[in-house]
């Protein structure tokens, strides 16, 4: 900044009782209301983590370096702090409020750190996976809104493992995409695709997020899931998965992705005309599920909603801005 002259607290003399404060001051100069808002909150809880626990140089140092690693290990088809968000729950947590769903809506779930941008459209019927090892598996859903109504011409962005458990993008070798796919809702709200049936697999743990699953005594494995990102225009978009019941992580999801209303059966198909219709064959296994979207404005209201109680709660008074609270102005 030069030698241009600053109004600013005289920053001296700061304590472990004092410091918090004139951060907060250092930085009330700030012109957007929610970033402030932000970081006020982060600093308070950041300060107040270091008071409570004690946190020694060591300690801190040892954190630094770990969210060091983390970003040299990230590539484009590698996100390892979505994982780390993931493994503290922070990802679903985020989801959820951000996404709030009323009654008789499709939850949502984790994205997870390996959903690209790379794959193709497919029609309806088409197959997503590659894979000649993987179990065949119709796949056949349907879209409403909140009052039953099918919406027709939703993209649906899915994306599965293969039969050992990994993705496309972690193969070293791979040519283009597989095991995913972009279908899109006919006029009835149907979508149907062949895939294989999931598996479990683990997270990948070569990495230091990996490295602290192992210090905290946990696995690093996902049960058997689909991914499925829904988004049309004037929809609140949808990140969800369905998880196969009965798998051996069902209750220990390295992310904590599952919810009750998104384990599914794997059925077979028994009736000669619906293996005609959808392009199977009678014995081929089969996943079927109605996802219920929310409207854009639905959610928005929710949310606000939601913040208000929240925030009432915590004895502040806001305001929002863009759907967003901040704190009312004095």
């Amino acid at each position: 900044m030069g030698s241009t002259k600053v109004t600013a607290p005289s920053l001296k003399d700061l304590t472990i009782d004092n410091i918090t404060p004139n951060v907060h001051l250092v930085n009330s100069p700030c012109q957007n209301r929610r970033l402030k808002y932000l970081l006020e909150r982060l600093v308070t809880h950041l300060h107040d983590f270091v008071r409570e626990t004690r946190l020694s140089t060591d300690e801190w140092m040892t954190g630094i370096e770990f969210l060091t690693a983390v970003g040299q290990i990230c590539t484009d088809v590698r996100q390892e702090f979505i994982l780390l968000s993931d493994i503290l729950g922070v990802s679903l947590l985020v989801d959820s409020v951000d996404h709030p769903k009323p009654e008789g809506a499709t939850e949502g779930t984790v994205l997870g750190p390996f959903h690209t941008h790379e794959a193709h459209s497919v029609a309806n019927g088409e197959s997503i996976a590659g894979d000649p090892d993987g179990q065949p598996c119709l796949v056949l859903c349907s879209v409403r809104d909140t009052s039953g109504k099918p919406i027709s011409g939703v993209r649906i962005d899915v994306w599965e493992t293969d039969s050992k458990g990994f993705y496309d993008v972690q193969y070293a070798d791979r040519t283009g995409p597989d095991g995913r796919g972009i279908v899109t809702s006919d006029d009835d709200g149907l979508f149907w695709f062949k895939a294989i049936v999931p598996v479990p697999y683990p997270i990948p743990h070569d990495g230091p997020v990996g490295k602290l699953l192992g210090r905290l005594g946990r696995h690093p494995y996902r049960p058997s899931h689909m991914h499925f990102k829904f988004d049309k225009e004037g929809y609140d978009p949808l990140i969800t998965a369905l998880y196969v019941r009965n798998d051996p992580y069902e209750n220990s999801d390295a992310v904590f992705g599952v919810k009750n209303s998104l384990v599914v059966d794997v059925k077979e198909v028994k009736d000669r005309e619906v293996a005609e219709n959808y392009g199977a064959y009678v014995g081929c296994a089969l996943i079927e599920y109605d996802f219920v979207l929310v409207l854009e404005s639905e959610a928005l209201a929710l949310r606000e909603q939601r913040a208000a109680e929240a925030m009432k709660a915590q004895g502040r008074k806001v305001t929002f801005l863009d759907g967003l609270p901040v704190p009312e102005l004095d």
